[in-house]
């Protein structure tokens, strides 16, 4: 109820479905898909949000429709040739050591990073993480150590989702270790729509002036194919209103 409120004071600030649904004009938009409890007519009026994209960051926006987990989400692509590697283990999970990002892409400190040369490049993961259980079924973003060690990097380089490596999921992975989610076999991330949401604007807030400040081409234009990524559409008025 107080998100609701809040959304409806400031739908600009705290976008929300209503506001992009409903506006002529919106400032940021979202592609929910609603998925039935049923089929037909009661499906429809019994639906709850969820926000859901695969690896690939392919949205999945189709609606009430009957699908099994056969039809599972494609693979990602494959990484981005030469891009830069980052290897992480249990050792460097458990100290919350950020050294090997640091050594594998020179950017040792966040004012040290031009966007320039990591733009076309690109940055990617490798996480070496062996399990107590081997029989564990948890995917790698579930797990809160991990979690946490991509919590620290985030709060170090608030601005590394726009360097890394999209085509072949890695933005996908990245945001799976910071907003709450669940996995579906047919749907891959299934994130909380509101937490999604909260995550993408915090990101705009960063990136949009971080390339302002790198006199990087065409800042908008990369800021808004990261928020699509995540299936999220951001207008002209709100980079307007943050030039102000």
């Amino acid at each position: 109820m107080a998100a609701a409120k809040a959304a409806g004071l400031l739908p600009w600030l705290i976008p929300s479905y209503s506001a992009a649904t409903y506006s002529s004009s919106p400032l940021f938009s979202v592609a929910v898909k609603l998925p039935g409890r049923g089929r037909g007519r009661k499906a429809e009026k019994d639906v709850s949000v969820s926000v859901a994209f695969n690896p690939s960051g392919n949205f999945d926006i189709s609606a009430f429709d009957s699908h099994d987990d056969s039809d599972k989400v494609e693979p990602p692509m494959p990484p981005t040739t030469g891009r830069y590697e980052v290897v992480i283990d249990n050792d460097s999970i458990q100290r919350l050591d950020l050294t090997p990002f640091q050594t594998a892409t020179g950017i040792t400190t966040p004012s040290s990073a031009d966007p320039r040369g990591y733009l076309d490049r690109t940055i990617g993961f490798t996480i070496n993480y062996r399990r107590e259980d081997a029989g564990d079924p948890r995917e790698l973003s579930e797990y809160p150590d991990i979690r946490l060690w991509f919590l620290r990097l985030d709060a170090m380089y608030p601005w590394l989702p726009l360097l890394l490596d999209w085509r072949a999921g890695e933005l996908a992975r990245y945001a799976a270790m910071l907003v709450p989610h669940q996995m579906s076999l047919r749907m891959g991330v299934v994130f909380n729509p509101e937490a999604l949401e909260l995550f993408v604007m915090t990101k705009v807030f960063v990136v949009y002036p971080w390339l302002k400040r790198h006199r990087v081409p065409k800042p908008r234009l990369k800021t808004t194919d990261m928020a699509r990524m995540l299936g999220f559409g951001i207008g002209d008025q709100l980079f307007d209103l943050i030039d102000q």
